[in-house]
């Protein structure tokens, strides 16, 4: 019998690092009581954190999937729960498990508030229309404070955020809150680790405010929904639960409240509550609308509903090694049903595969169920080929759904082997990396031979090294951390290329005029580095040579004429050239496109960009000048200075060189009482003296 979807749930549960997502997860294993024992973060025994180095870190690397079962007034509801790492080096792992999720739960900690990473992940939900719940972890710690995260998720992340409840108690003395919906108190029950509560009056002092916030609450509730404005002028306590739950599900639906409330995940209060409002305010599979993808045969746009019978289709969203089972793949069932055993098509490889088992996930542990239906998330085994993104769908009925953009690597490590009995483990090890981790890129330096991996940062490849160490038994030696620097160009230039070779038969001949530029402003770089434009007229170049010219300049595009750095954008106007009717081939005009690159970009004024870095230190205020003078010699430039929880909050911009080691400097300076966080900004160009410095490098090492 199909299930019915309205019980379903898929939500995620995201936030900063450190605010208590993976410690979350746990109470809700356990309140669902999939747990029967509570596994700490901070003993490495939880069940979320399952890989060796997130016990020993007390991170979460990899966003883990659990599918737990909730009865909320006398229906069960199935939820497929995904815990995401809130460290920026794994912000993919955020990206794609937003992409097939319905709702979110979003961390805040009560103490810190709105953190770097909470706006990282907050524009993330916003691209994909993610709807969420604001829940402020944490409350039993000093300093906690409820409606000041409330006012920051308003003011910097431009969220309407409407308290649902006021916390009774704080910091220690927390233990409950007042229900501004029902307008009563709730206190946990401790005896059963908050697993019931009871019911308590409101305390005296705070009549006055749950009064007020009730009111807000009305009055945002009512602004949604015409028939409750009424009611809300005439007589507010008319207003039942019931009215007001159902307008707070249609804002939250289409992201115009975002509802918050509090507890402490630690301390067991809160978590039941907020589990609750998911079943009665995030959507279900079935509110969303049908998903769009196109046909690859005509290119027409195509929708398939959350429905068992309609064609299946799902997206394929994180591929996983597992030492039992093979290469798991992680999907999203948008419509349709799949039996295990059945054929899927892939549209990128235009494959049919074989699914030979499908599984439940519950972490690392992989539970067999013989189907998986529309709206469901599951792993399936049994692919040769399969990449991150890609649509599976029913041969007959194929569409490719909209795939994920990942960002680009920013830093490089070289590495080798140890021993020579290693190399072709290490190929297979990095292979396999590579294909789970799509920010991490593995390529061989042409010059040297040498082993480069990329990622998202020094966390990033410390654990990428471990996970060789540990899970594929490859003990690497690695270089100093390189930065992933870029070339592009400032000035336009015409030329023109005539490429000849004459050998006793048929000879080479291609000749081709270009003007070469820096792309337009409205072009989208990321998506496509080149933007070229054929504007030959008259048959000049025959229209099947035309594809191989752009191809000769996208395979240039690489290796910059600095210092080999890849170029990242380029405009090419394709606009006379001419052939030869025998010796004319695609080669040709494919190799007199990359000869035309070499010789006329150094006439484009080429210069280097460096990959630039948003990064905030949080710091006591008597060691505030000592960091800010540090960041200035670090070609850092400040972008302001607020104040949190009682400490100095500094943003600046600072290159991605001159940040190596920056974490242990920062230590020594403030005696370890200073934190800080990074991620990706933006790319500039570099100051001159530091273009010829990188440049001579790259010489030398070429010379060497």
């Amino acid at each position: 019998m199909a299930r019915d979807l309205k019980y379903t749930r898929n939500i995620g549960i995201a936030a900063h690092i450190d605010a208590g997502k993976t410690t979350t997860t746990e109470r809700i294993l356990y309140y669902a009581g999939v747990n029967h024992k509570i596994g700490e973060v901070h003993e490495g025994a939880s069940t979320m954190d399952w890989m060796v180095q997130e016990a020993e870190r007390g991170i979460t690397i990899t966003s883990a999937a659990t599918t737990v079962f909730w009865n909320y007034r006398g229906n069960k509801y199935h939820v497929n729960i995904i815990d995401t790492p809130g460290h920026v080096d794994f912000t993919v792992e955020v990206n794609r498990s937003l992409r097939v999720l319905d709702g979110l739960v979003f961390l805040f900690s009560a103490v810190d508030g709105v953190e770097p990473q909470s706006e990282t992940n907050w524009r993330l939900a916003d691209n994909y229309k993610v709807s969420r719940i604001g829940f402020v972890n944490k409350m039993d710690r000093s300093g906690a404070d409820f409606l000041n995260v409330v006012k920051q998720v308003k003011e910097m992340l431009g969220a309407e955020a409407v308290p649902l409840q006021l916390p009774i108690g704080s910091e220690d003395n927390f233990k409950g809150v007042v229900d501004l919906i029902n307008n009563r108190g709730i206190v946990w029950n401790e005896h059963d680790k908050g697993m019931t509560y009871t019911e308590v009056p409101i305390p005296d002092d705070m009549q006055e405010d749950v009064t007020h916030w009730r009111e807000k609450l009305l009055e945002s509730v009512a602004s949604y929904d015409e028939s409750l404005m009424e009611k809300f002028f005439d007589d507010p306590d008319s207003i039942t639960e019931r009215e007001v739950l159902d307008a707070l599900r249609k804002a939250v639906l289409d992201n115009s409240i975002v509802p918050m409330v509090c507890g402490s995940s630690f301390k067991n209060k809160g978590v039941q509550t907020m589990l609750d409002l998911v079943m009665e305010l995030l959507p279900s599979p079935v509110d969303q609308e049908a998903v769009k993808g196109t046909d690859p045969r005509t290119g027409n746009e195509i929708a398939r509903k959350p429905d068992a019978s309609e064609p299946f289709a799902a997206l394929a969203f994180k591929i996983a090694t597992d030492p039992f089972v093979g290469r798991l793949c992680f999907i999203r069932v948008y419509s349709g049903n799949l039996e295990a055993g059945s054929y899927v098509y892939n549209s990128r490889s235009d494959n049919k595969e074989r699914i030979s088992r499908i599984f439940q996930m519950h972490a690392n542990k992989q539970n067999p169920i013989p189907n998986i239906g529309a709206g469901d998330i599951g792993a399936v085994v049994g692919f040769k080929d399969i990449k991150t993104g890609d649509t599976l769908c029913d041969e007959k009925h194929p569409i490719v759904l909209e795939s994920m953009v990942f960002p680009e690597p920013v830093i490089g490590l070289a590495i080798e082997p140890k021993t020579q009995a290693d190399v072709d483990k290490l190929g297979i090890a990095l292979g396999k990396l590579a294909e789970e981790d799509p920010t991490f890129r593995v390529q061989t330096d042409e010059e040297t031979g040498q082993t480069v991996i990329s990622g998202m940062g020094e966390l990033h490849l410390d654990i990428l090294i471990d996970r060789l160490k540990r899970e594929f038994k490859v003990e690497v030696n690695q270089g100093a951390p390189q930065v992933a620097y870029k070339e592009s160009i400032t000035g336009t230039t015409q030329h023109r290329e005539v490429y000849k070779k004459q050998t006793g038969g048929r000879g080479k001949f291609a000749d081709i005029q270009v003007v070469i530029s820096p792309v337009d402003a409205d072009w989208d770089a990321v998506k496509s580095p080149l933007q070229f434009v054929n504007e030959i007229v008259g048959g000049a170049i025959p229209k099947e040579y035309i594809p191989s010219v752009q191809k000769g300049f996208e395979s240039a595009m690489v290796n910059g004429v600095l210092a080999g750095y890849p170029l990242s954008s380029m405009k090419v106007r394709l606009i006379d050239g001419s052939f030869h009717p025998v010796d004319s081939d695609s080669l040709s005009f494919e190799i007199a496109a990359r000869t035309a690159f070499r010789e006329a970009l150094p006439k484009c004024r080429p210069v280097l960009m460096e990959p630039i870095m948003k990064i905030e230190v949080l710091t006591p205020e008597e060691n505030m000048g000592d960091v800010m003078g540090d960041l200035n010699r670090r070609r850092g430039q400040l972008q302001g200075i607020d104040s949190r929880a009682g400490s100095q909050v500094i943003k600046a911009m600072v290159p991605l060189s001159e940040m190596f080691g920056y974490v242990t400097q920062l230590r020594t300076i403030t005696s370890g009482r200073a934190t800080s966080t990074m991620e990706f900004d933006h790319y500039a160009e570099a100051p001159k003296n530091v273009q010829d410095e990188v440049i001579a490098k790259a010489k030398g090492k070429i010379n060497v």
